[in-house]
């Protein structure tokens, strides 16, 4: 069985990644795969999707054609696009609706399983320790911190634990990302100064000439 410990951990660096990429691009995401499946909806986002390649297509060739020029090929194509126009807005509509309710159940279910489940093993275990502090380690008023609210003194809560879990997986995640801009950057300065080397030389050179030919005058 998982341990308490690494259960808050993972539940934490679930909820960071999820606060990191939004909710709107998961609920999309989720949305994609959903659709990829069997469900009676897949087949309108489908229909949906073709629609709206169709419309972009027609107004294309609407475009491409010139209204004065060629006036019966560009009113059969002007017929046809508010026809497709009228479909996709139908169809569009339908599928909307219908992702709305599928964002709401998304999210219900995304809060209950990241911070509905930490509130939960928060007030279920908030009596017991996760581990225990050497005795005398740090002062009592210490001792009485880390086991808020209500976990045995010279303990540490599943609360303190959380809130450690968190600082050190936000911290991790800055650190990552600063690394992989200065790892990505680097080459760009590099290059950078290498540019700005040969004009200093040449700029030295062109002074150096500039005295020898004073001294000849």
């Amino acid at each position: 069985m998982m341990s308490l410990l690494l259960a808050v951990f993972l539940l934490n660096v679930a909820i960071h990644l999820i606060n990191t990429l939004g909710a709107a691009t998961i609920n999309e995401l989720l949305w994609v795969l959903y659709n990829k499946l069997p469900t009676p909806t897949a087949k309108d986002a489908s229909d949906s999707a073709r629609l709206k390649k169709e419309v972009v297509r027609l107004k294309r060739e609407m475009n491409a054609v010139s209204a004065q020029d060629e006036f019966a090929r560009w009113a059969k194509l002007r017929r046809t696009h508010d026809k497709a126009v009228a479909d996709y807005e139908r169809s569009s509509t339908s599928v909307q609706d219908t992702k709305a309710k599928f964002d709401k159940a998304a999210n219900a279910l995304r809060w209950l399983g990241t911070n509905g489940m930490r509130y939960l093993l928060q007030f279920w275990f908030s009596r017991q320790a996760l581990f225990w502090l050497p005795q005398g380690w740090v002062p009592g008023y210490v001792e009485w911190l880390l086991s808020f609210p209500r976990a045995p003194k010279g303990s540490i809560s599943i609360q303190v634990w959380g809130i450690a879990c968190a600082s050190v997986i936000a911290m991790s995640s800055e650190a990552i990302a600063a690394s992989y801009v200065l790892i990505t950057k680097r080459p760009d300065m590099q290059t950078g100064k290498q540019e700005q080397e040969p004009q200093a030389f040449q700029s030295g050179a062109a002074s150096t000439m500039a005295g020898e030919a004073k001294k000849e005058l």
